[in-house]
């Protein structure tokens, strides 16, 4: 047995392994970012229609990211958080499922090691080592019962932080030409312009991440920030008509 294990741990060692681990990460950015491009956006793009100053524009805008970045930072903090919480709880109920009905618990664990396909002669030393070790066994339960992984204590206030931020740089993009341009017609333009070719960029590489199509991706995404800005344009020429 020694012997295997080692070998093992040589394999172990000679393998790395590839698999993106950072999705927890890019999914808060993606919110972020998706949102930041797009909502101040549509909201530059309707006060334009409305003939709105720059400064006014911009304003407007500068505001609305603050909003924005608080409220999705903590949108994102409040979902880590019930995550967290939903955890907590769930781990208290296994540990008294096993302190009071062991018998059923094992018998739960041989049902989950039969779905995988391992036989009983096969599954049963491994019930009676779980059993010999609870806080294998409850970390089994909560990983192959119930499906969940143990969240990140500073998963919360992660989640906050890099949602809020994706929001700012994302909010900032179609803001920006509204510094250097007085004329909110131009701007506009100007703002249309960077703006999708902000969201073609982030579209394939969201694309890209996710391991989706990155080309159908940016189309994807910018699509979405077109349609926005167009209906808050024409929403605001036809209110002032």
């Amino acid at each position: 047995m020694g012997t295997v294990c080692e070998s093992d741990k040589y394999l172990l060692n000679r393998h790395t392994e590839n698999h993106f681990t950072a999705g927890e990460i890019v999914r808060d950015v993606i919110i972020g970012v998706s949102d930041g491009l797009t909502v101040p956006f549509a909201l530059a793009a309707g006060l334009s229609g409305a003939n709105a100053s720059s400064s006014i524009i911009l304003t407007a805008g500068i505001a609305e990211v603050a909003a924005g970045a608080i409220s999705m930072g903590l949108g994102g903090y409040l979902a880590a958080k019930s995550e967290a919480d939903h955890y907590a709880r769930e781990l208290r109920r296994e540990q008294e499922e096993i302190d009071t009905i062991p018998d059923s618990e094992a018998a739960e664990v041989a049902e989950i090691l039969a779905e995988y396909g391992v036989e009983p002669h096969e599954y049963g030393p491994v019930v009676n080592a779980l059993r010999k070790n609870p806080q294998a066994w409850l970390d089994f339960m909560m990983k192959f019962e119930l499906r969940l992984e143990k969240p990140d204590p500073k998963r919360a206030l992660q989640s906050a932080f890099t949602i809020a931020i994706a929001y700012v740089v994302g909010g900032s993009v179609p803001l920006l030409p509204y510094v250097f341009i007085r004329v909110a017609q131009k701007a506009l333009v100007a703002s249309v312009i960077v703006t999708i070719l902000a969201l073609l960029i982030f579209g394939f590489a969201k694309g890209y991440f996710t391991g989706n199509k990155p080309v159908w991706s940016a189309l994807q995404t910018a699509l979405i920030g077109v349609v926005a800005s167009a209906a808050a344009f024409g929403m605001a020429k036809a209110v002032q008509s």
